[in-house]
């Protein structure tokens, strides 16, 4: 997959013929692979090149930046390889500005998609506001396709029973430790991508079980709620089972907030190494013990349990 950081550098690679989508694509879950799909297979057919243009930082954070925090399913970086992965040849990535925001949805329309980006035809899902204002619609797009030549292909919502697929709906069920319905909606086990640091030592000294202590480097990436969970760890490209807490750790003084995760026969030095850990299921909450013996008994049990769902 071709990554371009503006879309005048785009621009400049010639691409003549291009079948464009555009948006955020949080997560690129299974409803944005409808999307994803219909470009690809539109281009396949028009001989044409698959485009989707995304904007970063996420235009809520710039026109809006002391609203609350906003956090993310994927990094730019995990949302690059998912988008690789669905079959996308060109990814642009373009600094979104208050300049840009002012753009009116016609503008973005004749310069940006048609005059930069040479769009033959565009995919956009059915609730896609584009413009100042959010001002533009499918409604207006299918009104200007004919007039400015270009093609517009309405793609509809993805529905789990009656429930539309939605980031937000994934993001609603990550924090509040709903792992299978995440999933689910994703299409793929929910993950996070870490560095080991070190920790206490506690696992592996007094109660048996090792972990592996992680950074997650991004600070906007969306973490699971706290608890227990029964969990795939990756590395080297390998798959390992294994459990991870998430949360304050009750039982050990002076702790602190942190995320470890134990993987199951598994016996490497991993310190300042990069691993990937999929969320299987949560298997409890955070509990706090009397001593380490009664925290050790409940980590066989943590492990049965994991073993069983995996």
């Amino acid at each position: 997959m071709n990554i371009f950081h503006s879309i005048d550098e785009f621009a400049n690679s010639g691409k003549a013929r291009n079948v464009v989508t555009t948006g955020t694509f949080d997560g690129v879950h299974r409803g944005h692979r409808t999307i994803l799909d219909r470009v690809c297979t539109t281009a396949k057919a028009k001989n044409a090149e698959s485009v989707l243009l995304t904007f970063y930082p996420h235009p809520r954070q710039v026109l809006f930046p002391d609203t609350a925090k906003m956090l993310f399913l994927s990094t730019l970086g995990e949302r690059s390889e998912l988008l690789e992965k669905a079959g996308i040849q060109n990814l642009i990535i373009h600094p979104f500005t208050k300049e840009l925001s002012q753009v009116s949805a016609e503008n973005y329309v004749k310069d940006i998609l048609l005059g930069k980006l040479k769009t033959e035809t565009l995919v956009i899902g059915y609730d896609h506001r584009f413009g100042h204002g959010r001002k533009g619609s499918i409604k207006e797009l299918e009104e200007w396709g004919p007039i400015y030549g270009f093609n517009v292909e309405e793609v509809s919502p993805l529905k789990s029973g009656d429930i539309a697929i939605s980031s937000t709906k994934i993001r609603y069920a990550i924090s509040t430790g709903d792992m299978p319905v995440a999933n689910s909606y994703l299409g793929y086990t929910y993950f996070i991508t870490a560095t080991v640091v070190n920790g206490m030592k506690i696992g592996s000294k007094e109660l048996g079980y090792p972990t592996a202590n992680l950074e997650v480097d991004d600070s906007e990436k969306l973490i699971p709620t706290d608890g227990i969970y029964a969990v795939y760890a990756h590395y080297e490209g390998k798959q390992y089972k294994g459990m991870l807490s998430v949360g304050m750790n009750p039982t050990i003084e002076n702790k602190g907030r942190s995320i470890e995760v134990h993987i199951f026969d598994f016996d490497q030095n991993i310190y300042d190494k990069t691993i990937r850990v999929g969320f299987h299921q949560k298997i409890r909450e955070e509990e706090k013990f009397n001593s380490l013996a009664e925290l050790k008994t409940q980590l066989d049990k943590d492990k049965e349990v994991c073993l069983g769902l995996l």
